[in-house]
């Protein structure tokens, strides 16, 4: 009961209606599991019993068991804020032009996801939020790691040369050649 009213937002007396209990037994057990604390982080592939927390493990740990890493962020849509609310307008993505939310995720080479880092409006860039999140200071932190990156990201890869692989610019014809020779070698 207490996922599906985390997740629907639906009523005591209607999550009672549903699995056919009164409100009163609902709302307890409802406060009863609410709070209990998940653990968090994410757990490390192939290494029961370790998690990563922050963003310095996930890097220490890349170091250390030479793991290439993939950054990417993702838009997620949401309800357009209430007007008269600062910063409304900084929830609208130039990308899809609707009210998004911004994550920036980071995944092991098999798409395994290691931190997903914190919610920005969708207005701000991939680019601006590496250093705001600090994955920019975690690359100088540890010259070790690797990581791959899309388009967004191009910028911290040129801050990066040796660390950060990103896809090349294309300009016309020749450029999507040379984009699909760099994609043909980095899926290899």
């Amino acid at each position: 009961m207490t996922l599906v009213r985390l997740r629907t937002g639906l009523t005591h007396e209607t999550l009672g209606v549903l699995y056919k209990v009164g409100s009163f037994p609902t709302g307890r057990a409802i406060r009863e599991v609410h709070p209990l604390p998940a653990d968090p982080g994410f757990a490390v592939p192939d290494r029961p019993g370790i998690r990563l927390r922050t963003l310095e493990d996930v890097f220490a740990c890349s170091a250390a068991e030479d793991v290439t890493l993939r950054i990417d962020g993702k838009e997620t849509q949401v309800r357009r804020p209430h007007a008269g609310r600062p910063g409304r307008r900084a929830f609208v993505s130039g990308k899809r032009r609707q009210n998004t939310v911004k994550t920036t995720t980071i995944s092991d080479g098999q798409g395994r996801t290691l931190w997903s880092g914190a919610q920005r409006p969708g207005q701000m860039h991939d680019q601006t939020s590496v250093h705001t999140e600090g994955i920019a200071e975690q690359f100088h932190q540890h010259p070790g790691v690797r990581a791959e990156v899309d388009d967004g990201y191009r910028g911290l890869a040129s801050e990066s040369l040796d660390q950060v692989s990103a896809p090349p610019k294309t300009e016309g014809h020749e450029g999507s050649e040379r984009r699909a020779g760099h994609r043909a070698v980095r899926l290899a």
